[in-house]
């Protein structure tokens, strides 16, 4: 492979690489996706996106996780390509599509940018779980909820969200069985009035200052718990999302930023081979 040109963009401190694919197919091993998330050793994201082209929409957006598995979802990521394609076409709407379906985007105004995030999943075989359960109450020590944005999230309710050690609870959640596919996990708390304080554990990434698909999830289960209404505020690590769950879908607006562009240089894609 010769040089493959990036670009840098975060959500909230929810970062990714993303890799624009419309003109030219470019192969993603999982060993490449690896050493690109190496922040170290090469880039560094929480998720890389890639942005390939659609006979049925604007664009069609790929997944990954920084350990090379993949993902039918990210919202922040997909807030952050869908500002970057409004820039470029002049658009003030866009139709994506993702492995979650069918996604739409708009310009929120004052540098904000929304994204429908579709219907959640609240059936046990659809987030998905093992078995048939109550999803609103796992039977695990804490009685999460589950919900399945795409992917399957673990919301934990608690009295101070800030006080939860995410890498010591993290992980054992992240694995149990009772998810078949691993799970997001998030540790949530009432600060008022539909307004929460959620700290996040990703699924093959681990602590992120941000996430969209587990702020819907979230905002979801507490609406489901009857602790808030379906329109809420999430304050996370790296800032605020807004959540609208409506009858069309789950509608999440915040801010993005798109850092800066570089190359993957042809010496750093072939070490290692």
């Amino acid at each position: 492979m010769q040089n493959i040109p990036f670009m840098k963009m975060h959500g909230l401190g929810n970062d990714f690489v993303v890799i624009d694919s419309r003109r030219q197919m470019i192969p993603l091993s999982d060993a490449l996706v690896k050493r690109i998330a190496h922040r170290h050793m090469g880039i560094g994201f929480d998720q890389l996106a890639t942005i390939q082209t659609s006979d049925r929409a604007d664009a069609h957006l790929i997944f990954y996780n920084s350990d090379g598995s993949t993902s039918a979802a990210c919202g922040n990521a997909t807030r952050c390509i869908a500002r970057y394609l409004m820039n470029e076409t002049g658009e003030s709407e866009l139709h994506l599509t993702t492995e979650r379906g069918d996604l739409f985007a708009r310009d929120a105004g004052n540098g904000l940018t929304s994204v429908n995030m579709g219907h959640p999943q609240l059936n046990w075989d659809e987030i998905p779980l093992s078995h048939d359960v109550d999803t609103l109450r796992l039977p695990i020590d804490g009685e999460p909820s589950a919900t399945g944005m795409g992917n399957p999230h673990c919301t934990f309710f608690v009295d101070d969200a800030c006080a939860i050690d995410l890498e010591q609870r993290g992980p054992a959640i992240e694995h149990h069985a009772l998810y078949p596919q691993r799970t997001n996990v998030q540790f949530a708390s009432l600060l008022g009035p539909d307004h929460l304080r959620m700290r996040v554990w990703e699924r093959g990434v681990g602590v992120t200052l941000a996430s969209g698909s587990s702020s819907c999830a979230t905002a979801v289960a507490a609406a489901r718990r009857g602790l808030t209404g379906r329109s809420v505020q999430v304050d996370l690590d790296g800032g605020t999302l807004w959540i609208d769950w409506r009858d069309d879908g789950i509608w999440m607006t915040g801010a993005t930023m798109h850092v800066c562009n570089g190359t993957l240089t042809h010496e750093f894609l072939q070490a290692d081979q």
